[in-house]
C-alpha cells in the first residue's frame, strides 16, 4: 500500500501535540529554568557585569537565554521517543501502512512547536523585565528562522539520544552539555573578558555565532559574518544529526 509521508507525519504529529496540550506543564517547565536564570543574572549579577555597551543587560542576555530554553526543551523529545520505543507503539506503527520516517518527523515537529511556545513565554517575561527592540519585521523573521534551525539541529541530536538510550535518565541526560554550552560563549559576558583558552573556545564554538547574530538583529546592528558562521554550524550539525538518526532508526526497525 502506498504511504503518504506528509499525511502520515501530520497524523502522528497531531497525536504528539495532543499529549502536549493535555500536559502543558511540559512547556511551562521548559521555560521555568531559563526564566529563573534570566531573573538571577539580570537582578543579582547584572549590576556587576560590564557588557561594554549602552543596552540593558536583559537585552544582552536574552539571545543566550532563548538558546538555553531550546536546549532544555529538546530533552522532552528524547524522553518521549524513548517511551514510545519502550512502550511498543513504534512496533505497532511498523505493522501499519505508514511511512517509517513519519514516526521521527512527528517527534521533531512536535519539538519545534513546543519549543517555540516556550520561547514566546520567555520573550514575554523579558519584555516585562525591560527588554526592548526596534527590530523590523524582516529582522524578527530572521531571528525566528535561526531559532527554528537551532531547534531542528538540537532536536535531531535528541532523536539520536532517544533511539540510543538504555534508560529514561540516559534519554534526557544528554541535554546537560547542550544547556551548559551557552555559559562558555558570548551569551552572558563578552568573550574578551575570559582567560585566553576559554576565550578561544567561546569564540569558535557554534553558540557564540548564533547568540551574536540574534543580538545584532534585535539591536538593529549589522550582523557581519556571524550569520553565515551560525548558518554553517546549524546546517552542518542538523544534517549530520539527521543522517545519524536515520541510520540508527533504520537499524532498529530492520
Amino acid at each position: 500500500m502506498t504511504t503518504h509521508v506528509l499525511s502520515d507525519t501530520g497524523v502522528l504529529t497531531g497525536r504528539s501535540l495532543r499529549h502536549i496540550v493535555r500536559s502543558p506543564d511540559t512547556i511551562i517547565t521548559t521555560a521555568v529554568t531559563p526564566v529563573a536564570l534570566m531573573l538571577l543574572f539580570t537582578y543579582v549579577f547584572g549590576g556587576a557585569i560590564d557588557i561594554g555597551s549602552g543596552e540593558s543587560y536583559v537585552s544582552y542576555l536574552l539571545p543566550g537565554i532563548l538558546l538555553i530554553t531550546i536546549a532544555s526543551g529538546v530533552a522532552y523529545t528524547s524522553y518521549r521517543l524513548f517511551l514510545d520505543l519502550q512502550g511498543g507503539i513504534v512496533e505497532r506503527f511498523r505493522s501499519m501502512p505508514i511511512a517509517r520516517s513519519s514516526v521521527l518527523w512527528a517527534h521533531v515537529l512536535t519539538s519545534l512547536v513546543a519549543n517555540l511556545a516556550a520561547v514566546v513565554i520567555v520573550i514575554g517575561v523579558a519584555l516585562v523585565m525591560g527588554f526592548r527592540t526596534g527590530a523590523s519585521v524582516a529582522a524578527w523573521l530572521a531571528v525566528v528562522g535561526i531559532l527554528v534551525l537551532f531547534t531542528l539541529a538540537l532536536t535531531w541530536i535528541a532523536v539520536i539520544a532517544g533511539l540510543s538510550a538504555k534508560t529514561v535518565d540516559g534519554a534526557s541526560g544528554f541535554s546537560y552539555p547542550l544547556i551548559f554550552l551557552p555559559f562558555i560563549s558570548s551569551a552572558f559576558v563578552p568573550t574578551d573578558t575570559m582567560p585566553g583558552p576559554v576565550a578561544w573556545f567561546a569564540e569558535h564554538q557554534p553558540v557564540t555565532s548564533v547568540v551574536d547574530t540574534v543580538r545584532a538583529l534585535f539591536a538593529q546592528q549589522p550582523v557581519g559574518d556571524d550569520i553565515w558562521v551560525a548558518l554553517g554550524w546549524l546546517v552542518a550539525i542538523g544534517l549530520a544529526a539527521y543522517l545519524g538518526a536515520g541510520a540508527i532508526y533504520r537499524r532498529k526497525v530492520r
